[in-house]
């Protein structure tokens, strides 16, 4: 079968297209012949060995896909050859077929298309988790998300919305901001041109902003962590991911032991959720049509257009934004 390989660490030029041998479903194991993958900023890093996952060579870049299972392990009995599945990988997505452990797929229902549940897992996935299962936003209350055109940022703004949040979406040009508002932000904040800390008081008023989803860190974050609301019950939280662990602490030593606001990092799906659990979750969204989760074709005409990177949403400043890591 044919495979994209990562055989030395380098960048995505570095890939090869091989034939490898088909993959042979283990203890637990699924095969699914491969329909679309997802790619995700965390992707890059891996290639170039600046992820926590370092895999032997040779492996393929790819960590969510949605196929067709062909074959079955001992002591699989969910699935069977022909279920239409999406799932998680971790790597070697990205390859004709692809042997996946069972807990980490789930079937797909007839009206949900292989190229939209592809993108489900890692961005929307961690979106929801950290919305629904760490800052427990409720409907009605004010959502702010920085690096809102990117990968992560994009579904948060998405699966805010669909919460019931007010979303204000935080991005570095118009034209990002353009393609967020269309995804349901209903406030936009470009603060490349407008000072952060302002916007977010203006905008959130004498209430404050009830959840800041920060997947980008740097230097907008404790401008954003100020105009969290004060008090609760809940008091404001910010939402971080675990690579933006310094900043975090940072926030921490400076404003949540001084005020009563909350610092909350992001790992992936609770334990007692697992993959499955966040796939079932996340899927009614898109089959009523309420998460758009852009197409392929979507987001190459915004890049060619010079909207926003499809994975982060790296800034002049270097600060680089990311999609994916779970």
């Amino acid at each position: 079968m044919k495979a994209v390989l990562c055989q030395r660490f380098g960048t995505p030029e570095d890939l090869v297209l091989a034939d490898i041998p088909d993959p042979v479903a283990g203890q637990g194991e699924v095969v699914a012949k491969v329909a679309a993958v997802g790619l995700n900023f965390f992707d890059t890093l891996i290639v170039a060995g600046k992820y926590q996952t370092k895999p032997a060579f040779p492996f393929s870049p790819g960590g969510e896909f949605a196929g067709v299972v062909e074959s079955v392990g001992a002591g699989v009995d969910a699935f069977k050859p022909g279920d239409r599945v999406m799932g998680y990988t971790n790597f070697n997505a990205a390859r004709e077929r692809t042997a996946v452990a069972a807990d980490n797929i789930v079937k797909l229902p007839p009206d949900l298309d292989f190229d939209r549940a592809a993108a489900l897992t890692i961005t929307y996935g961690t979106a929801y988790h950290a919305l629904k299962h760490r800052a427990l936003m409720r409907a009605g209350e004010t959502l702010a998300v920085l690096g809102a055109s990117g990968g992560v940022g994009l579904a948060a703004v998405e699966v805010g919305s669909q919460m019931g949040a007010r979303v204000i979406a935080c991005a570095s040009t118009d034209d990002k901001l353009a393609f967020v508002r269309a995804h349901g932000a209903h406030e936009l904040v470009n603060y490349k041109r407008e000072d952060l800390r302002a916007a977010l008081k203006r905008l959130g008023g004498e209430h404050g902003v009830d959840v800041v989803f920060d997947p980008v860190g740097g230097r907008y974050s404790e401008p954003a962590l100020r105009f969290a609301r004060l008090g609760g019950p809940p008091p404001g939280r910010r939402i971080c991911r675990r690579r933006d662990s310094k900043t975090a602490a940072q926030s921490r030593t400076a404003e949540e032991l001084r005020r009563p606001r909350r610092v909350l990092g992001i790992v992936g799906a609770p334990a007692d959720k697992g993959v499955q659990g966040r796939h079932r979750d996340a899927r009614p969204l898109v089959r009523r049509g309420q998460a758009v989760v852009p197409r392929p074709e979507d987001l190459s005409a915004r890049a060619d257009s010079g909207g926003a990177q499809s994975a982060g949403e790296p800034g002049s400043d270097g600060q680089a934004g990311g999609a994916g890591v779970t």
